[in-house]
């Protein structure tokens, strides 16, 4: 009678269709860390609005917060400025007239020898003044967007969202007024400024990932790059600036808002990675379970190098291309050590 073979483990059908199973890569090693800052508006489409007269307020057609197309009127304004405004832009019409009226006559003169050349060139002369003062009077009217009725109308310089207002209908805006009325800001695109504490300054430089998280969407990540470090150390935080730069098409990122960075940068050592969630902790050591296949699945000990997030580093106990279970990897633990 031959003697009876144990037969070794195997994983059973339902085991074996509810684990997951993740291949070691090698990686450079990163580090992560975390900083708070704000979003903000980009200050390249970040435009304040100022009255170019003074007056009386008639209408004002946006609130805080509107969303506004460039060219679009904000408010309107009675000025008795835009009234000599428009009688320059009258005045050189008519010397216009005038100077085309006397070169024509000048020159019939000249045809009959009843003047001489010299009127000839004085009337082109005037004409030639005459041409340029209409010219700097239509630059100015196109500038103050002049309309019948001594109205002038504040309108938007971008397209984008109403960040300030400080206009009201029936103000009277005084001609020594030195505030800006709207603050318009395009936030397609928007800005993420960094606080970076002097004891952190060494560990940020510029291409560095940064992940992004608001309060507003604390599931969703924004992923970007440091793009700029200001090198100026701000007196009341004692803290330095970083900006990253991110498309904000879906509107997601509200300037001002607080939000918290998550910083990652890369060594030049590589090492075995493995999802932090295959790792087995027990009995102060650290095992994975290698999966080759369903009668052939051990436990095996490594030497955890670091554990950044997600990711865990191991310095010795696997290879790259060995696959680890990542799912119910405790339960194959315990069945493999009882």
């Amino acid at each position: 009678m031959q003697p009876q073979v144990k037969k070794g483990f195997e994983l059973s059908n339902t085991m074996l269709g509810s684990i997951a199973l993740v291949k070691v890569q090698k990686k450079y090693i990163e580090d992560d860390f975390n900083f708070y800052g704000k979003i903000s508006a980009d200050n390249n489409s970040y435009i304040d609005v100022y009255p170019l007269v003074s007056g009386n307020v008639l209408n004002v057609n946006v609130e805080l917060g509107d969303y506004v197309k460039k060219g679009q009127v904000l408010a309107t304004i009675r000025s008795t400025e835009m009234a000599d405004v428009q009688k320059d832009v009258s005045d050189a019409e008519t010397d216009l007239v005038v100077a085309q009226n006397n070169l024509h006559v000048a020159k019939e003169m000249y045809a009959g020898k009843l003047n001489t050349e010299r009127d000839v060139l004085e009337a082109k002369s005037q004409l030639q003044k005459a041409q340029d003062q209409i010219q700097r009077a239509n630059a100015i009217s196109m500038v103050y967007n002049i309309k019948k009725g001594n109205i002038y109308n504040v309108v938007a310089p971008i397209s984008g969202y109403i960040v300030k207002k400080n206009i009201n209908k029936d103000m009277q805006l005084r001609s020594d007024r030195s505030d800006n009325i709207f603050d318009v800001a395009n936030t397609t695109k928007v800005w993420v400024i960094i606080n970076v504490n002097e004891s952190d300054i060494d560990k940020i430089s510029l291409g560095m990932k940064a992940r992004v998280s608001t309060l507003s969407y604390p599931d969703k990540v924004f992923d970007g790059k440091i793009d700029k470090i200001f090198k100026i150390i701000h007196p009341e935080t004692n803290a330095m600036q970083a900006r990253v730069v991110l498309d904000n098409q879906n509107g997601l990122l509200i300037p001002e808002s607080k939000a918290t960075i998550k910083v990652t940068s890369s060594e030049n050592t590589m090492a075995a990675t493995v999802p932090s969630k295959a790792v087995i902790f027990d009995d102060n050591r650290s095992f994975v379970i290698v999966y080759k296949s369903r009668t052939d699945v051990k436990v095996r000990e490594i030497k955890v190098l670091k554990q950044v997030g997600d990711i865990t580093y191991v310095s010795e106990g696997l290879s790259e291309g060995e696959q680890v279970v990542t799912n119910n990897q405790l339960l194959i633990y315990r069945s493999l050590n009882s």
